[in-house]
């Protein structure tokens, strides 16, 4: 256990943390030249296209350090992106050591100390690297002294790498050897090991990753997983390097994955203990936070006899994902579905794409919300995800949404814009902090039903792409609060209602209503799109019908032979409009979302 170092590596979207883990891939000789390519741990199609990490890997590494002892360092990579946040706790519950990668061309970021403070919080020891120091535009004194301020070490603990060039990488792997601290814990206690991660395999089953704590496991050994009760056979254990390795034992302190078998998705939850059966441990580990999601969404097949294909797929990519929430729902529109819990939109948008990329599934996704609490005249308090299950407003007393603590890093140029587009969003400004001279850090108590639509885009697009975004939730407050309906020929499409703030209510719904008369394609007969706050209109569009020219074989003649030609399509039309259906097409609902 001496010679193991468990670490992770933290840091805010695309600071080079994934091609820093390559060099030190290459620096150990844990893949050969073949194997080798740019972002290795990234194993997803998706990752690749959008340069982000959305899932955490693991991978076992051996190195040589300068005092002559072989080393095995168990590297588990982590996502920046603020809505996968939950990757990361999961990461640091289950190492000594983080190394905390800096940009040198950015500097320090919102989500840098949003997942410092999760390091922080589990006492992990800090190596801060400065990346990317090959830059043309590389602030490397300016940035080291952010990086003080921050962590109030010495200029002298702060590393200098580049992942592009490899430069400062030997140094980066002598700091994790003699600075993390050896793994703690007793091979000879009863088994205890934390789930940090499982994916789902269709030929073996579910194959949980572990970080053992205390004791041992060894191949063909009955454990017991403390949460769920339930008991299996260790069929096969092994390290994971890229590929599994098998292996007959690990003892404490070591990182591995467990293949027993598990087909039942229930039976394996990311957090859970895994025991011994004939020597099981007292109590389970602690120091891993359950997920919650923030943003709510309908997920609908597009064939309504996809409904249980669709189950099947979301609970296997929950394996793979485990703050994926969702349970059965029904929508007059769009037939049976899912209400789903997202952890932000990019979350949201991620799921879909993996939906359609690895199950083959096409959905419809209804507009986002969050959850609301209502407290009804009787004194109950509901929790509200969908604005279908809203109660009648005689029966609403009043109704709380959650509310955030928004944390932006941005150059001071761009504060202005930053701070009229966060009260434009209901913010209210609590603090701002010079960090710099030119960086300045502001934090706003917002709702976070403002923020889930295109909040983060706008800000990027103002700071031209400077300002950094982090949130955490601080609770409910009570709000002014209205149900918007969108009514297509007087009947309500619940898929579109919205909760909406009452004094946004009639802009959004005047924009609502032009945008799905952009896109509703036109029928044979007149269709009304109205928006609706109970019973009162507050907007409303008319797509025309397309009308075929049923006078064009009357040349000439008495003007009532046209007339009752007229007349007859007339009462065709007003036959077909009470039988007609509207179908919403998918692009409506995804052009509700990117309203401005």
């Amino acid at each position: 256990m001496k010679r193991i170092r468990n670490f992770c590596i933290i840091a805010h979207i695309d600071h080079g943390k994934s091609t820093l883990a390559d060099r030190l891939l290459e620096a150990t000789n844990t893949l050969n030249q073949r194997e080798m390519q740019s972002q290795v741990l990234d194993d997803m199609d998706l990752e690749r296209e959008k340069g982000i990490t959305i899932k955490s890997h693991a991978i076992q590494m051996n190195y040589v350090a300068r005092d002559g002892e072989n080393y095995t360092l168990n590297l588990i990579d982590t996502p920046g992106h603020v809505d996968f946040s939950y990757e990361v706790s999961r990461a640091i519950a289950s190492c000594e050591g983080a190394l905390l990668v800096v940009d040198a061309t950015q500097g320090i970021q919102a989500q840098t100390i949003s997942n410092l403070y999760l390091a922080f919080g589990n006492d992990l020891e800090i190596i801060p690297v400065l990346n990317k120091i090959d830059m043309p535009s590389a602030m490397i004194d300016e940035v080291k002294d952010q990086i003080v301020d921050l962590l109030g070490c010495d200029h002298d603990d702060i590393l200098c790498a580049s992942g592009k060039t490899g430069e400062g990488v030997e140094e980066v792997l002598e700091a994790i050897v003699n600075r993390v601290p050896a793994p703690k814990g007793d091979e000879n206690e009863p088994l205890q090991a934390l789930i940090f991660d499982s994916v789902f395999n269709p030929f073996r089953g579910i194959i949980a990753y572990f970080r053992i704590f205390n004791g041992t496991i060894r191949k063909g050994e009955h454990v017991k997983f403390f949460n769920t009760g339930e008991e299996y056979d260790a069929d096969e254990i092994g390290v994971l390097k890229l590929k599994m390795q098998p292996c007959a034992e690990l003892k404490a302190g070591n990182v591995g994955y467990i293949c027993s078998g598990i087909k039942d998705s229930k039976d394996v939850k990311v957090g859970d203990t895994i025991t011994s059966v004939s020597k099981p441990c007292t109590e389970a580990i602690a120091g891993f936070e359950d997920v919650k999601p923030m943003v709510f969404a309908g997920v609908y097949p597009v064939e309504a006899d996809q409904y249980e294909d669709l189950r099947a797929s979301l609970e296997k990519l929950q394996l793979n994902d485990a703050s994926l929430t969702f349970e059965p729902e029904s929508s007059l529109a769009l037939g049976f579905g899912f209400r789903c819990g997202f952890l932000g939109l990019l979350h949201m948008e991620i799921v879909q794409e993996r939906l359609y990329r690895e199950f083959d599934m096409d959905v419809i996704t209804t507009v986002p919300n969050v959850s609301y609490k209502i407290t009804t005249t009787m004194g109950d308090v509901v929790e509200v995800h969908n604005p279908s299950g809203l109660p009648e407003v005689t029966k609403i007393e009043k109704i709380e949404e959650p509310y955030i603590l928004a944390q932006i890093i941005t150059k001071a140029d761009f504060l202005g814009p930053v701070m009229k587009l966060c009260i434009d969003k209901r913010g209210i400004l609590k603090n701002q902090t010079y960090i710099t001279q030119d960086r300045v850090e502001v934090n706003f108590e917002m709702p976070l039903s403002e923020i889930v639509f295109d909040f983060y885009d706008k800000l990027k697009s103002i700071s031209k792409g400077y300002a950094s975004f982090d949130y955490h939730r601080t609770g409910y407050e009570v709000s002014k609060l209205a149900k918007l309906d969108i009514l297509l020929n007087g009947d309500p499409v619940d898929a579109l209602s919205s909760l909406i703030y009452a004094d946004h209510a009639y802009d959004f719904g005047r924009k609502m209503c032009e945008k799905l008369k952009e896109l509703i394609p036109r029928q044979q007969f007149d269709i009304a799109i109205q928006a609706a706050i109970g019973a009162k209109i507050i907007a409303r569009e008319t797509v025309k019908a397309v009308r075929k020219d049923v006078t064009a074989k009357c040349y000439g003649g008495d003007i009532s032979r046209k007339r009752k030609l007229l007349e007859k399509q007339k009462a065709g039309k007003k036959r077909m409009r009470q039988i007609g259906q509207v179908q919403v097409p998918q692009t409506a609902f995804l052009a509700v979302l990117k309203m401005d």
